[in-house]
C-alpha cells in the first residue's frame, strides 16, 4: 500500500487551489518510496519531502513560504522497503525511494541477493543518509536475552520485498538459526510485530531501522522492550559473514527501561534514484536537500534526523551518484 504524506497531501491542495495557478507552471511531482508506517523510513521520507518541494504559487523561501525546488511536489510513499524501491525506481514507478546500502550495492552489480539476476545498473545514489541498526528485540518480560535462545521461537523477519527481510535472513542464517526449522517466522512491519510481541502473540522480531524507531519507542512505553545484543565473536562473524554491515551500538537510553549501551551492527541507508532522472531536477533536489531550512526540519522533525550530514552525504558509497547530484557534490568540495 502507497500513501502520501499529510504533508504532500496539502502541498497539492495548495498548489491546485492557489489564484495564481492559472498562470503559474504546472505542478511537478517527485515520489519517494519509504518503508512502513513503524520504522524509520517513512517519517525520514516525509521530512525530506517537505524540504525539496516548492509547490507552485507558494510563498518564496525569503519570505516565510518553501525553500525546495520551484514547482516540485515530492510525495512520500509508504513501502514494503529497500527491495521493493530498488525494483520501483528501476521501471520508473518511483523517481527515488531510500533503500539500504547493500540491496542497492548488490541490485547494481548482480550479486547478493541480486546473484544470477540482470543487473540494475541504471540506479544512482543521491546521498548517503544514516545508519541504520540491527534491532533484535523482545518483551521485557519474556526471559530472553540473546539471539541463540530465539530458537524453536516466533520471530519477524520483515515485510517481502524489504531490507529487512534479506538481512534476517542473513543474519539468522549465521547463527546457525534456520527459517521454518529452528525459527518459525512472520512476515511483518514493524509495528503490526510490535503489537503482536506486546500482545503475546509474537517472541521476538528482528528489524534493520535508524533508532529510535517508532514501533519500538511505544512497545518500550508500553509493556517494556529487551533488545539482544550482537556482540563478541558472533558479531565479528556477521561482519565477516556480510560485509557492507559494520559494528556500533544502540546508545543507553534511546528507548525506555533500556539503560545500558547494547551492541550491535548496522548497515548505510541511502537515498537513491535512476539514471534516468534528469540532472538538472537531481541537481536543483540535492541542493535544496542540504540547504537550511531542509537542516532546520532534519534536527526537529525526527531524532535519527540530527545523524543525516552533508559532510557524511558521499562517505562509503560504492554505487555512482547521480550527475546531478555529483555535480552538487563537486561544486561544495565534498567530491573531486
Amino acid at each position: 500500500m502507497r500513501v502520501l504524506s499529510t504533508f504532500a497531501a496539502a502541498l497539492l491542495g495548495t498548489a491546485l487551489l492557489a489564484p495564481t495557478m492559472a498562470s503559474a507552471q504546472a505542478p511537478q511531482f517527485f515520489r519517494i518510496g519509504t518503508g512502513g508506517a513503524g520504522g524509520t523510513y517513512f517519517p525520514i521520507g516525509g521530512i525530506i519531502a517537505t524540504g525539496i518541494s516548492n509547490p507552485p504559487g507558494s510563498r518564496p523561501c525569503d519570505k516565510g513560504g518553501a525553500c525546495g525546488v520551484p514547482g516540485l511536489v515530492a510525495i512520500v510513499q509508504a513501502s514494503d522497503g529497500s527491495v521493493g524501491n530498488v525494483n520501483a525506481v528501476n521501471s520508473g514507478q518511483m523517481e527515488s525511494g531510500l533503500a539500504q546500502s547493500d540491496v542497492t550495492h548488490w541490485a547494481y552489480t548482480g550479486t547478493g541477493l541480486f546473484e544470477g539476476k540482470p543487473k540494475v545498473d541504471s540506479l544512482r545514489v543521491i546521498a548517503n543518509l544514516f545508519p541504520e541498526h540491527i534491532q533484535v528485540f523482545a518483551k521485557a518480560s519474556s526471559g530472553l536475552s540473546k539471539i541463540e535462545d530465539l530458537k524453536g521461537k516466533k520471530v519477524n523477519y520483515g515485510p517481502p520485498a524489504s531490507g529487512t527481510l534479506v538481512g534476517a535472513r542473513l543474519f539468522f542464517d549465521t547463527y546457525g538459526l534456520k527459517e521454518k526449522v529452528d525459527i518459525q517466522p512472520e512476515y511483518l512491519n514493524p509495528q503490526p510485530a510490535a503489537d503482536r510481541i506486546r500482545d503475546g502473540q509474537l517472541d521476538a522480531a528482528f528489524l534493520i531501522s535508524g533508532t529510535p524507531t517508532a514501533a519500538l519507542v511505544e512497545l518500550a512505553s508500553t509493556a517494556g522492550m529487551s533488545l539482544l545484543p550482537v556482540e563478541g565473536a558472533m558479531r565479528d562473524k556477521v561482519l565477516k559473514a556480510i560485509p557492507f554491515w559494520f559494528a556500533t551500538s544502540v546508545p543507553a537510553g534511546t528507548y525506555k527501561g533500556i539503560d545500558k549501551e547494547i551492541q550491535t551492527v548496522a548497515v548505510g541507508a541511502w537515498w537513491i534514484t535512476s539514471v534516468k532522472q534528469p540532472e538538472d531536477l537531481v541537481y536543483k533536489v540535492t541542493q535544496a536537500m542540504w540547504n537550511k531550512n531542509t537542516r532546520n526540519l532534519l534536527d526537529n522533525g525526527h531524532a535519527k534526523g540530527k545523524a543525516i550530514l552533508r559532510e557524511n552525504a558521499v562517505k562509503g558509497v560504492s554505487v555512482p551518484f547521480h550527475p546531478g547530484a555529483e555535480k552538487f557534490y563537486k561544486e561544495v568540495g565534498l567530491l573531486k
